[in-house]
């Protein structure tokens, strides 16, 4: 087995143990461009939970400008409740949330949106009784620096099949044409990070690989993405940093290449 450069020495603890023994010390383990990063998300100590289930054990989790996070683990370990605490769809009992420096732990989801930050949810959560058209142009608006560089014409352009559908009702598109409604629909918002839950789930390979292809092209235009699927090489092929959660704990947080070179945590933690 290769050695992770950004891990201690030793025999890996156990699942459920010091989460933060894992964690890479390496310089890849802060953002791109370095600690000086400007942050557009922070998480600091996040508690969360579904009643009395405790579901996130103080997870600390941060997106700078223009940088690709690949958020990975397995079903039922907290990924998608780490999102939902940060959009503020879940109120976390303990921690910080931080949208450019502002404490925004308490805000409204809404309020989240408008500052910056586009979610494109597991389920898509298109508006079924709406067109293609009105699902994308209900959504438009500047950027928070005033930015409309993706506009109904850009959108079409990257999304030529919705093009073909544009007076189709929302519930009338296969689930392939619906997803890309739902990451158009959130690029109308002009977004500087954009947060896609399980993008290509149940989605035909040929159609999972459009997918893909759209999202390295948002990643390209200079927009931060954090990516939560299970296809993990495609993740980890455009990612900066591959972060791990298991049972509600980071358990790495590194360069995907210090990732897929320990093959225990690889086994252990996503199994594969």
């Amino acid at each position: 087995m290769a050695n992770n450069v950004g891990l201690p020495p030793g025999p890996l603890p156990a699942e459920g143990g010091d989460a933060g023994s894992l964690r890479s010390q390496s310089n890849a383990a802060q953002p791109r461009g370095g600690p000086s990063a400007e942050l557009l998300l922070e998480a600091t100590g996040l508690h969360s939970y579904y009643g009395v289930s405790h579901i996130l054990h103080g997870v600390d989790f941060s997106v700078a400008r223009g940088e690709c996070i690949g958020l990975m683990g397995r079903n039922g370990m907290g990924k998608t409740t780490l999102l939902k605490s940060m959009l503020g769809l879940v109120r976390p009992k303990q921690g910080s949330v931080r949208v450019r420096g502002r404490d925004m732990t308490q805000a409204a989801p809404h309020a989240i949106a408008r500052a910056g930050i586009a979610y494109v949810p597991e389920g898509r959560g298109i508006f079924p009784n709406l067109t293609v058209r009105e699902n994308l142009v209900m959504a438009a608006r500047a950027g928070v620096d005033g930015r409309k560089e993706w506009d109904f014409e850009r959108v079409m352009a990257t999304f030529p099949r919705l093009g073909e559908r544009i007076n189709n009702g929302g519930a009338q598109l296969s689930g392939g044409e619906q997803q890309m409604l739902t990451i158009g629909r959130a690029l109308m918002t002009n977004p500087d990070l954009l947060i896609l839950d399980e993008a290509t789930e149940g989605l035909a390979p040929l159609i999972a690989k459009e997918i893909w292809n759209i999202i390295r092209t948002i990643r390209a235009s200079g927009i931060a993405t954090v990516i939560v699927d299970k296809n993990y090489g495609a993740v980890m092929n455009l990612a900066d940093r591959s972060v791990v959660i298991v049972k509600g704990r980071v358990v790495f947080a590194g360069t995907p290449s210090e990732l897929t070179d320990n093959e225990e945590l690889m086994h252990r933690f996503l199994g594969v």
